[in-house]
């Protein structure tokens, strides 16, 4: 994560330096040059530092919260930081990016209509695997009229989308949407059937016809 840090820096340079001292529309050559260098290293050391940084946060909330939680913080993370990038080299070779951005804005828009019920569940995973209402391995007990009632189960898995419950007639995947909005309570572990205890009567021996006195 330190390289990442030490990348981000240069990239963060380099786009100070082509900004004060390049011209990509200007006739003479040295600033377009300027200019091109710059772009290559915000485009290089950003990426890499994105990265970086990415895995290194991803890897802490993992630590800290969950895996699942770990991997939408890096996926989310790299998807900024690859925006982020992307606007400071545009910026570098004086790109305007209003034009831009009002695109990306009424795509987002449009696709946002399309995948509504995707992004819910993107988003309610996202609630379930910071609150943690349960985790992987737990015991719980559903309650909700759109899943069929009231049941109990493991649960198996906890993703972007689906929560993976055990359930007595198999593998359920519940979007996620729908796990937020159910009742849930944490039921303990199954003990497991105790084995019978051994009769602690003592057998008295028979006496052998040997120990007969007549």
């Amino acid at each position: 994560m330190l390289f990442g840090i030490g990348a981000g820096i240069v990239a963060v340079a380099a786009l100070v330096v082509g900004s004060e001292f390049g011209g990509f529309h200007t006739s003479a050559l040295h600033p377009k040059v300027v200019d091109w260098i710059c772009a290559a290293v915000v485009l290089t050391f950003g990426l890499f530092a994105v990265g970086r940084i990415s895995r290194g946060v991803g890897d802490v909330v993992s630590i800290r919260v969950s895996a699942g939680a770990g991997g939408a913080v890096r996926l989310l993370s790299r998807a900024v930081g690859y925006l982020i990038v992307g606007c400071a080299v545009l910026g570098v070779l004086n790109v305007s990016i209003e034009h831009l951005l009002v695109g990306v804005g009424l795509a987002g828009i449009v696709l946002g209509l399309a995948a509504q019920p995707s992004l819910g569940n993107v988003f309610a995973g996202l609630v379930l695997l910071f609150s943690k209402p349960f985790g992987v391995g737990d015991h719980i007990r559903v309650r909700s009229g759109a899943l069929g009632g009231i049941f109990d189960a493991w649960v198996r898995d906890v993703s972007l989308t689906y929560v993976t419950l055990q359930t007595d007639d198999g593998l359920l995947k519940v979007p996620n949407s729908a796990m937020l909005a159910a009742g849930v309570a944490q039921l303990g572990a199954t003990p497991p059937p105790t084995p019978p205890r051994a009769s602690s009567a003592t057998v008295q021996p028979q006496p052998s016809s040997d120990d007969d006195p007549t």
